[in-house]
């Protein structure tokens, strides 16, 4: 990862408009590069940090980097797009992530909506449209191709049906059981789990386990769909 912090140009710093803080994930370093020099150029965009995907304390990246927009490619996470993206918007909420990708995949539009994600940007996209993307995504705005935007609204007012009839699905679980899986939708893993509520690895992996069979599902993500239509929510983080 490459940070930018200290190369601000002076006539930068003396701006009154407070610059949004980028950070960019793809694991082609000539497209980051490019990409961070246009931005760079506009007087309200900073490209604090670049990274790619295949960095292992990215989410810690993230915590310490508190960017307010990250654009990522999500061309390599394959299958594990959904979970990737959900724990990417989990670690910073206050963040907008934008996926900026040669991908134009659906389904995997679906699974980045679904997730979290603001907007979903195709890489043969003019740089111009891009910087409008970024500035509307951080005044709350989403954009998503037209061309998906059929298949995204179809599967989420299937989500919201089916979240009707999992209203009570949760019933099933512990309150233990309730708090691994809180800690799921929060992007911890076993270990992290074990360590915040005071129990050993084999436990959590039980639970999960049990979580898994109580749910009928097959898989972290499966889990964390169910909670979130159930309307299970992670606790606020303290300030």
């Amino acid at each position: 990862m490459h940070l930018h912090e200290d190369n601000l140009a002076p006539g930068r710093q003396s701006q009154p408009v407070t610059p949004l803080r980028l950070l960019l994930v793809d694991d082609h370093l000539m497209v980051t590069e490019a990409l961070a020099s246009r931005l760079s150029s506009a007087p309200d965009l900073w490209v604090a940090g670049r990274s790619t995907t295949a960095e292992p304390n990215l989410l810690d990246i993230v915590r310490g980097l508190r960017p307010d927009v990250i654009t990522i490619e999500v061309e390599p996470l394959g299958a594990a797009i959904g979970e990737f993206l959900e724990r990417l918007v989990a670690v910073r909420p206050e963040a907008r992530v934008v996926v900026l990708s040669a991908d134009h995949d659906q389904a995997h539009a679906v699974e980045a909506a679904r997730a979290g994600v603001s907007a979903w940007v195709a890489k043969e996209q003019g740089a111009a449209e891009l910087e409008t993307v970024l500035r509307g995504v951080a005044r709350g705005e989403s954009w998503f191709p037209p061309a998906m935007l059929g298949a995204i609204m179809r599967e989420l007012r299937a989500d919201v049906s089916r979240a009707r009839q999992q209203e009570d699905s949760l019933d099933v679980l512990s309150p233990r059981e309730k708090d691994v899986l809180v800690a799921m939708m929060d992007g911890a893993r076993g270990r992290q789990i074990a360590h915040d509520l005071s129990i050993s690895t084999d436990t959590v992996r039980t639970h999960i386990r049990n979580i898994f069979a109580k749910l009928d599902v097959h898989s972290r993500l499966e889990a964390v769909r169910v909670a979130r239509a159930a309307g299970l929510r992670p606790p606020e983080p303290s300030r």
